[in-house]
């Protein structure tokens, strides 16, 4: 990381610290004295603001186990002043920084001005390694998808979903992976469901089955689904669609309807207070389309088959 700070604006030197203490919370390890090397940072480039001639240069180099600081006063006409060596009484802040860092050296830049390194005593985490199997076979995304620059954003972004919900199936099992799906889609339904009422300027309004299904067939259209109305009524919904978002590749992880059903489920819910959904029909288990029925209101015999959802208390 660097940065160039104006060193007569105190303001600059304010944000750089900040940024950096923010920058080792982020990358310590685990019970790390990160306040002492704040503190030896914050005499460095203070150091810096108080004694430089002119602009300087922070640098911070984390690639080793503790991360080493070097401060470039850019300044021509700088020169180095005794009294502020760290072996000095009054070191101007660099006694300070001695004692809380390690190797701390300064040096005369060639045309002029200073050079202050010093090494923070703060351990970098080590990441978790994680080296998984190679499985070129059948992955995502397939070679077809390519166009003359390489897998556009659509590709990359439609393989990534696919593939995690295959790892997690494999890993974890079916139910473990339909959780998680039905997770997200309740999440992602809920900003579905705001955009909707803002186009239709109805943000305050409990959306009857009618709007519910509008709602439903524009989220599906905008993702390139090719959702359309059955039936409409009061009690239900019914929805019929012949093209999957995820295109053949939901075949891979069928899993991934529970995204359907949730999103459906959850603003359903949000407005009936109950809501059932189930998938009668898929596309990603052989059938030539798939059929979604979203039940509205309390479960009871007639449609008590599906998954069940209720308005958050």
């Amino acid at each position: 990381m660097d940065w160039f700070i104006d060193t007569s604006n105190y303001a600059h030197v304010s944000d750089l610290r900040r940024e950096f203490a923010s920058y080792l919370s982020r990358h310590a390890a685990p019970d790390q004295d990160v306040a002492s090397a704040e503190l030896a940072f914050s005499e460095l480039i203070t150091n810096a603001a108080q004694h430089a001639s002119g602009p300087a240069w922070v640098s911070v180099d984390w690639t080793d186990r503790l991360p080493s600081v070097s401060v470039y006063d850019l300044g021509a006409d700088f020169s180095i002043d005794p009294e502020r060596l760290p072996s000095a009484a009054g070191g101007r802040g660099l006694a300070i920084a001695t004692s809380l860092a390690m190797d701390l050296k300064i040096m005369a830049r060639e045309h002029g001005g200073t050079r202050v390194d010093a090494t923070l005593q703060v351990e970098r985490a080590e990441p978790v390694q994680h080296d998984p199997p190679r499985r070129p076979l059948a992955s995502l995304p397939s070679a077809d998808e390519a166009g003359p620059d390489g897998f556009d954003r659509e590709s990359f972004l439609r393989a990534l979903v696919v593939q995690l919900a295959q790892a997690v199936e494999s890993k974890e099992g079916p139910s473990a992976a339909e959780e998680l799906i039905a997770q997200v889609g309740i999440d992602v339904g809920s900003n579905m469901e705001q955009e909707y009422r803002r186009a239709i300027d109805g943000e305050m309004i409990t959306l009857d089955a009618e709007q519910l299904a509008e709602c439903f067939v524009r989220l599906k259209h905008a993702i390139d689904g090719d959702f359309y109305p059955v039936e409409v009524t009061p009690e239900r919904i019914v929805l019929a669609n012949r093209r999957c978002p995820f295109g053949d590749a939901v075949k891979r992880a069928p899993a991934l309807c529970r995204m359907t059903s949730s999103v459906f489920g959850g603003i359903a819910a949000n407005n009936a207070g109950e809501a059932t959904v189930l998938l009668e029909e898929r596309i990603a288990v052989g059938d030539h389309q798939c059929k979604v029925v979203v039940h509205l209101g309390p479960t009871t015999d007639e449609n008590k088959l599906g998954n069940r959802y209720q308005a958050p208390t």
